[in-house]
């Protein structure tokens, strides 16, 4: 189970990491276009990262070679940057976290890059709404399955593909804690949500099926059957009303 987080030093260090998280990828959004590679967006995510006094979560975690994942198109999940040249049209989900005094923040979004198709944009546009609807469904005495429904019910209410076979997880000391948290489920189920859990909630929706393939190298997933995806996270920590976003940003944070 996610470690239940009371501290206040534990509060401030997640809330630090979740806006290193929160600038770095507002900064690739707003940076990204036609004719970058890849691994460009990688060094500046690096090089911003360690300016703010934080280090990358993923760089070395389980052997992945970079900073943050990339993932064009039909890539889902875990796509390394390299020399894949971005071009317009394509859409490209980042998914990125940072560790600041020993805490780990997650986030992901997905950015449409020049003119996008409409049916790419509105599953961006869902895929990013199934996201709130899962954070709005986050609170403690709740159920963890009360997330998955949240997630499923918006993404099935436009007829998208969930993926199921990557899930959301518990995050803190470790990047990768738990619980796990699928993007589907039953209301009413699961373990209850504590007050000081953090969770990183994150739905991958598809314009096809959930199946999905592992590349060549081991890392990337795509979807099986070639259809556009879309990924959306936050880190946020459960209190006794609405869930508090660690990774949106937040102009109030005074040494971040």
């Amino acid at each position: 189970m996610s470690i239940v987080i009371k501290k206040e030093r534990q509060i401030r260090a997640m809330r630090e990491a979740g806006q290193v998280v929160a600038r770095v990828l507002e900064l690739m959004e707003r940076r990204i276009e036609p004719g970058m590679t890849t691994m460009e967006l990688d060094i500046l995510a690096e090089k911003e990262t360690r300016a703010l006094g934080a280090k990358p979560s993923f760089k070395g975690y389980r052997g992945f070679p970079a900073c943050v994942c990339i993932s064009v198109n039909e890539q889902i999940v875990h796509g390394i940057p390299g020399m894949r040249v971005i071009k317009e049209g394509d859409i490209v989900s980042l998914d990125y976290g940072a560790i600041m005094n020993e805490y780990h923040a997650d986030a992901a979004l997905t950015v449409a890059v020049g003119e996008s198709g409409l049916r790419a944009r509105n599953l961006i546009s869902a895929t990013q709404e199934a996201l709130t609807a899962g954070i709005d469904a986050a609170r403690s005495g709740g159920r963890l399955g009360d997330i998955s429904a949240a997630i499923q019910r918006r993404a099935e209410f436009s007829g998208y593909g969930i993926i199921r076979e990557y899930s959301g997880h518990g995050v803190g000391k470790a990047l990768h804690e738990d619980p796990l948290i699928p993007n589907y489920g039953q209301a009413g189920t699961g373990p209850e949500l504590q007050t000081g859990m953090a969770l990183a909630i994150e739905p991958m929706l598809t314009l096809g099926g959930w199946r999905t393939k592992v590349g060549l190298d081991n890392w990337v997933v795509s979807t099986a059957d070639g259809s556009l995806s879309a990924h959306y996270e936050h880190t946020i920590l459960i209190t006794e009303g609405k869930a508090e976003i660690l990774t949106a940003v937040n102009e109030r944070m005074d040494n971040v």
